[in-house]
């Protein structure tokens, strides 16, 4: 139980920092869309989000990430380690067009305060699948 409450306080400030963004995007989706169905809305692939968004980093990988609602809009979001930078950068693509809507730094103090956040929201999908027997829309418990 404290690690649910610490988790939650951790994600409040992060929830919104994101909050009131991307009003220019192309395709417009609800929270509780499944991924799959996100997934065919989408314009762009998977890989060609990934390869936007390592796009100016040789050499970069991705950490986690998919394709989400944020704000209404339909996007890919994806945490991007530079191996000549320390932290990450969280890339946001529009899901309809490709454009990058927005790069965040992330510190390493922040991508690990997101750890625990990232396990709990796959938990929750995990436990709401099982008692209700439907696929989660929670994109922390979809498959990547």
């Amino acid at each position: 139980m404290k690690v649910l409450i610490a988790s939650l306080l951790l994600a409040a400030p992060l929830a919104v920092s994101a909050a009131g963004e991307f009003k220019d995007c192309s395709t417009k989706a609800s929270k509780l869309t499944s991924k799959t169905e996100l997934q065919k809305v989408a314009k762009i692939s998977p890989d060609e989000a990934k390869k936007i968004a390592m796009g100016s980093a040789p050499g970069a990988s991705i950490v986690k990430g998919g394709i989400e609602t944020e704000n209404g809009c339909l996007i890919y979001s994806y945490h991007v380690k530079d191996p000549a930078k320390s932290g990450q950068t969280e890339v946001f693509i529009d899901a309809g067009t490709g454009k990058i809507l927005k790069q965040e730094g992330e510190g390493a103090v922040r991508a690990a305060l997101e750890k625990p956040v990232d396990k709990v929201k796959e938990g929750a999908g995990v436990v709401k699948e099982k008692v209700t027997g439907t696929p989660s829309t929670n994109q922390a418990a979809q498959p990547k």
